[in-house]
């Protein structure tokens, strides 16, 4: 129970990536606020970890709404008093290419992205420095490191994750806030479900380790950037994409 004691706030907590997150952080004795747009899967989720002896609570988010940010981070922290971690994980994509691509599918995928996750770090900021003791980790992607075809926008919001990353690490590291990223390469969940057979063959031929991951794979490395163990790692960009991308 490496995290007793401590709130994580996971925002796309109703299913993936986010999902797996919540369930590893309240595994680790986190109280967990499981933030998101469906109501239902949030139930489920809360219904999940309290079942399994754990500590959670549901909170409606859409994370393009600054206003409905502003709200949700305020109930959370009057219901647990605080939150320790947060990790910025809702994102969505609108894929076309550029030439193509509306600027409300740009605009869409920069607020959900990037913008939002610059909101939530300005919620939790403040409590965070005055306790001197934080973790902030913000979910990007390997396609903000090496860019992607039809997607300028989801490239450019998870490339904007990282510069944010090490940006908020020299801001706040004097306070023992650790500001860390992962970038997952290609994950099994919802988002990569839909992607043609094709496309998925091709996509597993450029990983050494021969295999798709898991969100679970991805929960784990968060788990650990928000434990102690990670006190001294900050700034850092954890790949975790089976040696898709090294170096």
């Amino acid at each position: 129970m490496i995290l007793s004691g401590r709130v994580a706030l996971v925002t796309g907590a109703s299913q993936g990536i986010g999902h797996a997150c919540a369930l590893k952080l309240a595994e680790a004795g986190a109280t967990v606020a499981a933030a998101a747009r469906n109501q239902q899967k949030l139930d489920e989720l809360v219904a999940q970890i309290t079942v399994s002896g754990g500590k959670a609570a549901p909170f409606p988010l859409d994370v393009a709404d600054e206003e409905q940010i502003k709200t949700t981070f305020k109930a959370a922290i009057t219901q647990f008093g605080k939150v320790d971690i947060l990790v910025n994980n809702a994102g969505i994509t609108r894929d076309q290419l550029v030439m193509r691509m509306k600027r409300a599918d740009w605009d869409a995928v920069l607020n959900t992205n990037l913008t939002s996750a610059y909101l939530c770090v300005q919620q939790v900021i403040g409590s965070m420095l005055k306790q001197r003791w934080g973790r902030i980790i913000n979910v990007t992607s390997v396609f903000g490191q090496t860019g992607q075809a039809g997607q300028a926008n989801y490239s450019a919001s998870k490339a904007g994750l990282i510069g944010l990353t090490m940006a908020i690490a020299r801001e706040v590291g004097s306070r023992n806030i650790t500001c860390n990223a992962v970038a997952p390469g290609f994950i099994e969940t919802a988002m990569t479900a839909t992607l043609p057979e094709e496309i998925k063959q091709s996509g597993l031929k450029m990983i050494p380790l021969g295999r798709i991951g898991t969100p679970e794979d991805v929960a784990g490395a968060v788990r650990f950037l928000a434990s102690d163990e990670a006190s001294y790692i900050t700034g850092h960009v954890l790949n975790i994409n089976g040696g898709m991308l090294m170096g």
